[in-house]
């Protein structure tokens, strides 16, 4: 037995040197730092038995990525390394794993090693497959023994967000562990939405979020291109409401193309029936008026036919151009409800609700009646439909469609109940809390820019109003999180600081939706490792 102790002779340090070099030419680690192969230096203990030296390592640990996976088994072993050529990626099961060539080709791409298609793995070799037995959407295995590395997904998202955790590890410590990974979300929503109605972003920068997004296994992407100051999407049903400054339906296109690679889900949101001033400029008969004549801001007239048509016309038309499963109807903020008196200062609605639903109807029961009008617009188009919690009201002869979905953002604005009033329905509701989530371009209205420590430290998805959780129970309900960028003074930044601001909060705001335990690393071992992955 050779020893590596104090007393140890040169020669016999000369042999435990060529059996470590051994040892990593055999395994196809490309060599490098022993540093990263995840061995401590206790590891150094080599028997050499026969010709062929072994090599004892210690066991391997979690590998560290934003965000951190669910479990890993550990396990003794060199790990995973990129090695050029001698080291690819294959897809298993024939015919039936070709979906995973979008996969394939970008980890293949991104750890600068060859993809070879559908083909048998060899030694070094990543390989990717989908389960045969199923298992919950998003989740995957990953194992990592013999010299390579099997991704096995529940469906192609799984085996994405496998190649995901594979590119953070090689990125953190340049080797993934050996051992096994088993992994899979805590929530099935998970976002960042966009204000681009406001403040304009490129298609450049969209495609930078998603790509970011991707990394950070996060998959929705919430667009908000219709509002007071602009109009974003370029439009063939009313092109006269249509900004200056805008998307073509062929860029959007090309978004959406890159989100599907990235399975991520694009929520568009035409907000109704209040944001509307784009729309409504070049539509002044359909803008809302008080008893006096004054125009109220961005809020148009439910009570003319002619305000449904338009909204109905938007809405099939963009209904055609995004394919995914969410939709987002706004209904927040509408002027005629946020006065102390709907039904006096807007007297024409308030004859409106009477003679479409009875006596006794008020303003807000014409408002909910023009969200569920708009909501069967959409409903031949089988999308999940969400509106934001104050749009949603309290009592009344109309009561909301109970399918609906609740973005919850605020307690502060007129009508916003407590979370719990909503849960105790029955609804499913997404967290966009605007106390932790909220990213309002020059902080107006007392928001700050928000900090990934304060979400990492103290946001969970439970807390969906200012800084309390709703009980434990009502978890099953809310589906996930969306973190917000809004423009409300769009040249308080540019573009790139927009970037640079979210990053942190972006990456504690997926690790706190992937992952329902309390984080282990301080915030700034997670800072550190999340600027380290974020390349």
């Amino acid at each position: 037995m050779i020893r590596t102790s104090r007393g140890s002779t040169r020669a016999a340090e000369a042999v435990l040197a060529v059996t470590a070099a051994l040892a990593l030419t055999a395994c196809g680690s490309g060599g490098g730092d022993s540093s990263q192969d995840n061995r401590s230096p206790s590891a150094a203990k080599t028997s050499v038995a026969s010709p062929s030296p072994t090599r004892s390592y210690a066991l391997s640990t979690a590998p560290r990525t934003v965000p951190a996976v669910q479990t890993h088994e550990a396990a003794r072993g060199p790990g995973w390394r990129p090695a050029g050529n001698s080291t690819g990626v294959v897809i298993a099961g024939g015919d039936a794993g070709r979906g995973l060539a979008d996969e394939g080709r970008l980890i293949a791409q991104e750890l600068r090693i060859p993809y070879r298609g559908t083909a048998a793995a060899g030694a070094g070799d990543v390989e990717l497959a989908l389960a045969s037995g199923g298992g919950g959407a998003e989740s995957y295995t990953m194992d990592v023994s013999g010299g390579q590395v099997r991704i096995t997904g529940a469906d192609e998202a799984g085996v994405f967000y496998g190649t995901r955790t594979l590119k953070q590890a090689i990125r953190a410590d340049g080797v993934m562990p050996e051992g096994v990974v088993k992994d899979a979300p805590a929530r099935a929503q998970r976002g960042l939405m966009v204000d681009i109605a406001r403040k304009f972003y490129t298609q450049g920068w969209l495609e930078d979020r998603l790509r970011e997004m991707a990394d950070l296994k996060l998959n929705q992407l919430g667009l908000h291109f219709s509002d007071d100051q602009g109009f974003r999407i370029e439009s063939t049903s009313h092109p006269e409401i249509v900004s200056a400054q805008h998307l073509t339906k062929a860029q959007v296109r090309e978004i959406l193309a890159l989100a599907k690679q990235l399975h991520i889900n694009v929520v568009p949101e035409i907000d109704n029936p209040g944001h509307l001033g784009a729309v409504l400029a070049p539509n002044p008969s359909l803008k809302l008026r008080k008893a006096n004549g004054a125009i109220a801001k961005g809020a148009i007239d439910i009570s003319q036919p002619a305000s449904a048509r338009l909204i109905d016309d938007l809405l099939r038309e963009y209904a055609g151009l995004f394919p995914g499963p969410y939709w987002h109807l706004g209904a927040d903020e509408y002027q005629a409800l946020m006065a102390s008196n709907p039904e006096a200062t807007y007297p024409n609605l308030a004859r409106a609700a009477v003679k479409k639903y009875g006596s006794g109807a008020t303003v807000a029961d014409l408002t909910t009646g023009w969200t569920n009008d708009r909501a069967a617009t959409m409903r031949p188009y089988g999308r999940e439909l969400r509106v934001w919690n104050d749009g949603i009201y309290k009592d009344g002869i109309v009561k909301a469609d109970p399918n609906l979905q609740v973005a919850y953002w605020t307690g502060k604005e007129i009508g916003a109940r407590e979370p719990v009033a909503y849960l105790s329905q029955g609804r499913t509701v997404v967290n966009y809390n605007d106390e932790y989530l909220y990213y309002v371009l020059g902080q107006p209205n007392n928001f700050t820019y928000p900090t990934g420590q304060r979400i990492y430290e103290q946001w969970t998805p439970l807390v969906l109003r200012g800084t309390s959780p709703v009980p434990a129970k009502y978890s099953k309900q809310i589906a996930g999180g969306v973190f917000a960028i809004w423009g409300d003074f769009p040249n308080a930044q540019t573009q790139d600081q927009v970037a640079a601001g979210i990053r942190l909060p972006l990456a504690a705001t997926s690790q706190k939706l992937w992952d329902a335990r309390k984080p282990t690393q301080s915030w700034t071992s997670f800072k550190a490792l999340a600027v380290k992955v974020g390349g």
